[in-house]
C-alpha cells in the first residue's frame, strides 16, 4: 500500500506578500514534479473568503476553507507575511480567531508550522510562539517582541526552528526554509536537485544571518562610498590599494578613509575583513577547501583565514 502523500497547506491571507507564498510553493511544486509524494493545498485564512488580493494586486482564486483541511503528523502549514496595516488591525486579527484555533488543533495533531516574514505575528497572536525561539523580518523584530513579550526573539537569523515551528526572515528566506525542510524529509541529494531546478545559487542554512557583510553598511546615500564598496566586494581576491580606490572616486586617500568611516561607521580595513570572512564561510559551507577559500579571498595562507574566522567568532560571542 502506497504511503499517503505529505500535505503542504499554503495559507493565502488578504494582502499577502507574493514571494512569501509563491517562493516556497514553487519549491514544493518542483519537488512534486520530481516524484515526491506531496499534496499541495491553497487555503483561505477567513472562512468563506475564497479569493484574496495580494499586496501587489495579483489575485488568488478557488481557495479552500481551512476548516475542511485535516493534517497529520509531519504535514506542513506555510503562513506568509502580509501588509503591516492588517497586523495592526484588531478587526482582522479577531476575524482570524477561528483560523488560529484550527492552527492550534493541527499543531497538536503533529503538523509542522512554518511562517515567512510577518507571518510570525499570526503564529504569535495564536499563542503558538509563547516561550519559543523565533524570528521575523529584521524591520519587525522590535515590534513583535514588544507586542508579544513571551517570545524569545532572535535577531539576524535566516530562520529558526523550535518544537516543530519554523519562523523565517521573509521573502527569499522562505525558499531557503522550504529547501531545508525538503532536505530533512527527502534527503540532501533530492533537496540539492530541487535547488538546482529553481536556480538557487547558494542554499542558506539555519545558521546563516539575514544580513551578511555584503549587505550591511550599505544604508546610506553616498554614491562614492557605494562605488568603493562595490569595487571591494567584486575584487576580494586582489589587494586593492587605498590609492587606487580613492582615484576611482576622485578623492584623496585621506579624505576617502575619513568619509568611509563617517558614512558606514566602520573602517575600510574592517569592512574588507568582514567581506572576506563572509565569503570564505560560504565557500567552506559549499565544500571548498581552506586553501581554495583563502585564495578566493585574497589571503596569503589558510592560517590567516583560520585566525580571521576565529577572531570573528570570538567577537560575535562576546557581544
Amino acid at each position: 500500500m502506497d504511503k499517503a502523500p505529505l500535505k503542504v497547506a499554503f495559507i493565502v491571507p488578504p494582502k499577502v506578500h507574493l514571494l512569501d507564498i509563491t517562493g516556497p510553493a514553487h519549491v514544493f511544486y518542483e519537488a512534486k514534479d520530481e516524484g515526491a509524494p506531496l499534496e499541495l493545498i491553497f487555503s483561505n485564512i477567513i472562512k468563506g473568503q475564497h479569493e484574496a488580493e495580494s499586496s501587489s494586486m495579483l489575485a488568488f482564486y478557488k481557495l479552500v476553507d481551512f476548516s475542511g483541511i485535516n493534517l497529520g503528523k509531519g504535514d506542513l502549514v506555510f503562513i506568509p507575511g502580509i501588509e503591516s496595516s492588517l497586523l495592526l488591525s484588531r478587526e482582522f486579527l479577531d476575524a482570524c480567531k477561528p483560523f488560529q484555533q484550527w492552527l492550534r488543533e493541527q499543531y497538536q495533531r503533529g503538523a509542522v508550522l512554518c511562517s515567512v516574514c510577518t507571518g510570525a505575528f499570526l503564529l504569535a497572536d495564536a499563542g503558538l510562539l509563547d516561550g519559543k525561539q523565533c524570528t521575523s523580518h529584521w524591520k519587525y523584530l522590535d515590534e513583535i517582541h514588544k507586542r508579544y513579550p513571551k517570545l524569545k526573539v532572535l535577531d539576524n537569523r535566516l530562520f529558526v526552528s523550535d518544537s516543530d515551528i519554523y519562523t523565517s526572515a521573509g521573502v527569499t528566506s522562505g525558499i531557503d526554509l522550504a529547501l531545508h525542510i525538503l532536505e530533512k524529509k527527502l534527503g540532501s541529494y533530492f533537496a540539492a536537485k530541487i535547488a538546482k531546478e529553481v536556480v538557487v545559487y547558494h542554499r542558506r542554512s539555519e545558521k546563516d544571518p539575514q544580513l551578511d557583510a555584503f549587505m550591511l553598511y550599505r544604508n546610506h546615500l553616498d554614491h562614492r562610498i557605494h562605488a568603493v564598496q562595490d569595487m571591494l566586494a567584486q575584487n576580494l581576491s586582489d589587494q586593492t590599494a587605498i590609492e587606487v580606490l580613492a582615484e576611482k572616486v576622485c578623492m584623496s586617500p585621506r579624505n576617502l578613509t575619513r568619509l568611509f568611516k563617517k558614512t558606514t561607521q566602520i573602517t575600510i580595513g574592517s569592512y574588507i575583513a568582514q567581506l572576506r570572512i563572509s565569503h570564505a564561510v560560504k565557500l567552506l559551507n559549499e565544500g571548498y577547501t581552506l586553501q581554495a577559500a583563502a585564495d578566493s579571498c585574497g589571503l596569503k595562507s589558510t592560517a590567516h583565514l583560520r585566525r580571521m574566522i576565529a577572531k570573528s567568532s570570538t567577537a560575535a560571542m562576546s557581544g
